[in-house]
């Protein structure tokens, strides 16, 4: 059994695609999932299965998703390796000491031409941001929702993206690892 880990997006956001966690889990374990664990109602799962494509399974939990709550978010299937990964390439370590001021983007797949200089010229100053491969990292200590650069990153990049702050990362990583 290989563990995985399931970043949904959109799902349990202001009013919109509801989609309870009990019901998420579920979904993930008439599918195959065994040890389904949710982290905050956001749409964090973690759970282990047999080997699979990753696209493709994560296609297939959204499609179950959309017959039975008529939405179908967008689900980013990972590794706990992927994870790792993200934590180990951090570019911005000391940002790790207020978790909440730190996001990473993971991202769909690597962009292939990255407006980066677009993201550049929208940033605050204090902001710093980095593109590491499928992964981009935010650093925003004035707060996430004050960036006029968060809302666009998707965008700027061209890929699909989902986010996540620091202390979610942490988080589920730990969550993980205990199911390894």
């Amino acid at each position: 059994m290989t563990t995985y880990i399931a970043l949904f997006r959109g799902i349990n956001v202001g009013g919109k695609h509801s989609l309870p966690m009990q019901s998420l889990k579920s979904i993930l374990e008439d599918l195959g999932c065994r040890q389904v664990r949710t982290y905050i109602q956001s749409g964090n799962v973690v759970f282990q299965h047999a080997q699979v494509a990753r696209a493709q399974f994560g296609e297939q939990i959204g499609a179950e998703i959309e017959k039975r709550h008529a939405f179908k978010p967008q689900v980013l299937l990972l590794t706990a390796e992927d994870f790792e990964q993200a934590v180990a390439l951090n570019p911005f370590p000391e940002a790790t000491a207020e978790p909440k001021t730190l996001h990473v983007s993971f991202l769909a797949e690597e962009p292939g031409d990255p407006d980066l200089a677009g993201l550049e010229s929208l940033k605050a100053e204090r902001e710093r941001f980095a593109l590491i491969g499928k992964l981009f990292y935010l650093h925003a200590p004035d707060g996430i929702g004050r960036s006029k650069l968060a809302a666009r990153i998707e965008k700027a990049l061209g890929v699909p993206a989902t986010d996540r702050n620091w202390r979610s990362v942490l988080k589920i990583l730990e969550m993980a690892k205990e199911l390894a």
